[in-house]
């Protein structure tokens, strides 16, 4: 979550007329993630997020990410739901841009989580997946392989900025990965941004999943490849196998993984890996100043990348073969 667009107080209680949510109290930015701007809502009837679609996002997509919220919130997925508008609609405009009203989901996202927090964001992950099943609208992931040299281009001429040497080491990752990238694994509705500050915990018990704005139709362990990335590294950069174990455990406790879904596990990790570097890459050289947004350092992934050019067996991540 982030602010790029700024509201008017008068231009956002007439929006608020057009939806059952009471009179507006206080509101404020908030300042976390990258994609939308993001507004937290006191209201004379509930708090509720209220999100504005910036210009990254497309308009056509927003049916897949709203309709799938409702999906998944109807089987049983602890997941925050769009609230509709007098008229029946879960779209409005504000200050230019689509905007929603999305109920408040109850929790923190954990700064430390541990090894039991993993188990349960794996468990969590394989019943979204489980739950997506049957969701009738399907969205192509714009961010997966077939567009990651596209979006390398846009950063190329600018990477050694960064870190000497990385327009030929990106460049060689890239090849690497369309000749090895897997074709025929179980694909699915995936989440494709399960990071920690989208899982909110009441204590240790994880209470929903929130920010599916990312989300799209991929490769199920591709999914599992993205979280052991954002849940099982520590901060200097080591690979945390306990944790690792555990996410694994949960996850195929409620949806075991394919004998072709684990033997693929290094390269998908490698694949994430380079996903959201590349993105935090161009991100990192084009975030205009004054954004009310937290830019994220593109090189721990890219540590995370070195990391996966490594293994030489799922096992290293914590499975048991």
């Amino acid at each position: 979550m982030a602010v790029y667009t700024d509201i008017a107080e008068d231009d956002l209680k007439w929006f608020l007329t057009e939806y059952d949510a009471g009179t507006l109290l206080s509101y404020k930015g908030i300042a976390e993630g990258v994609e939308n701007s993001n507004f937290l809502l006191h209201t004379s009837k509930d708090p509720l997020i209220l999100t504005l679609y910036e210009k990254r996002v497309e308009k056509s997509d927003l049916p897949f990410f709203l309709g799938l919220m409702q999906h998944l919130s109807a089987r049983g997925l602890s997941c925050p739901l769009p609230l509709p508008r007098r008229d029946g609609a879960l779209l409005g405009s504000l200050s230019g841009r689509p905007a929603a009203l999305i109920s408040f989901l109850e929790g923190m996202w954990l700064r430390k989580p541990e090894a039991k927090h993993c188990r349960e964001v794996g468990r969590a992950l394989a019943a979204m997946h489980v739950a997506g099943e049957g969701f009738e609208l399907k969205r192509p992931n714009a961010l997966s392989i077939d567009g990651w040299r596209a979006l390398w281009e846009k950063s190329e001429d600018r990477a050694d900025e960064v870190e000497r040497g990385l327009q030929n080491e990106v460049r060689s990752d890239l090849n690497f990965l369309a000749a090895y990238w897997p074709k025929s694994l179980p694909a699915g509705v995936i989440h494709a941004d399960l990071f920690p500050d989208n899982v909110f915990f009441l204590g240790d018990e994880l209470s929903g999943l929130i920010d599916f704005y990312f989300a799209c139709n991929d490769l199920l362990a591709y999914d599992v490849s993205i979280c052991l990335n954002a849940w099982c590294f520590e901060k200097d950069g080591a690979y945390n196998i306990t944790k690792g174990t555990a996410m694994l455990e949960g996850y195929q406790s409620v949806r075991p993984l394919s004998d072709p879904e684990i033997a693929a596990l290094p390269v998908l990790s490698r694949g994430s890996a380079l996903r959201f570097f590349l993105t935090r890459l161009y991100d990192w050289l084009t975030t205009p100043e004054g954004a009310m947004v937290t830019k994220k350092d593109p090189l721990e992934y890219l540590r995370k990348l070195r990391f996966h050019r490594q293994i030489s067996s799922p096992a290293e991540y914590g499975l048991s073969l």
